[in-house]
C-alpha cells in the first residue's frame, strides 16, 4: 500500500508542480511531513543532501524520500512518479505549442504563471531557512508571534548562521569551488556535532 501511495503522491507532485524542482519542495513537504512519514528537520536534511548530490533536485529528493520510506522499491516509485507526469507533460505541450505558439493568450498564460513560480521558489527557501536557522521546531507562526528581541534570541541558531556567513564570504571573495565549501560546511557540522555543539 505504501508503495502505491508514493507513487500517485509523487505523479501529484510532479503534475502539479512548476518552476523546477525549487518549486516542488513545499509540495513535497506539505504531502510527506504532514503524513508523518517524515519530520521537518529530516526533511530538510533530505533537502540538503538532495542539493548535493548530482543530477535534478525534485528526482533526488523523490528518490530519497521514496528510499526512506519505502525501501529500492518505494524509491524506483517515487522517481517514476516524479518523472513520469513532466514527460507526459512535456510531449503535450511540444505539439500543442509547435501549433499555437504564437497566439497572445498562450504568451499571457505563461506571463501569468511567472510569479506563482518565484512564489514557490521563495516559499521553499523560507522553508530551508526555518529550519536551518532555527532551533528545531521552530515554525513560521512561531517567528511571527516573536514579540521581543529576547524571544528571537531563544530561538535562532547562530553556528549555522556562522557556518552560511563564513560559506557566502568564501563563495563571493575566492574561487573556491562551491563543492569543496560544501564539503568543508558538512565537515564542520560533523565535527561541531561530535563536540556537542549541534
Amino acid at each position: 500500500m505504501i508503495y502505491l501511495q508514493l507513487l500517485i503522491i509523487f505523479f501529484k507532485i510532479g503534475l502539479f508542480s512548476f518552476g523546477g524542482g525549487y518549486g516542488m519542495i513545499p509540495l513535497i513537504e506539505r504531502e510527506i511531513v504532514t503524513r508523518g512519514w517524515l519530520t521537518g528537520q529530516e526533511f530538510v536534511n533530505i533537502i540538503s543532501i538532495s542539493e548535493m548530490t548530482p543530477g535534478p533536485i525534485a528526482i533526488n529528493t523523490a528518490t530519497f524520500i521514496g528510499y526512506r520510506i519505502g525501501g529500492i522499491p518505494g524509491a524506483m516509485l517515487a522517481t517514476v512518479g516524479v518523472v513520469l507526469p513532466s514527460l507526459i507533460l512535456i510531449l503535450g505541450i511540444y505539439i500543442f505549442l509547435s501549433k499555437y505558439q504564437q497566439r497572445q493568450i498562450i504568451k499571457d498564460t505563461i506571463y501569468g504563471i511567472r510569479p506563482i513560480v518565484l512564489a514557490l521558489i521563495i516559499h521553499a527557501v523560507i522553508l530551508v531557512a526555518v529550519n536551518t536557522y532555527f532551533k528545531e521546531g521552530t515554525g513560521i507562526r512561531d517567528l511571527l508571534n516573536i514579540s521581543t528581541g529576547s524571544d528571537f534570541l531563544e530561538i535562532i541558531n547562530p553556528v549555522t548562521i556562522a557556518i552560511t556567513v563564513v560559506s557566502l564570504i568564501v563563495l563571493f571573495l575566492t574561487k573556491i569551488h562551491p563543492i569543496l565549501v560544501i564539503l568543508a560546511a558538512g565537515a564542520i557540522g560533523v565535527i561541531l556535532h561530535f563536540i556537542g555543539v549541534l
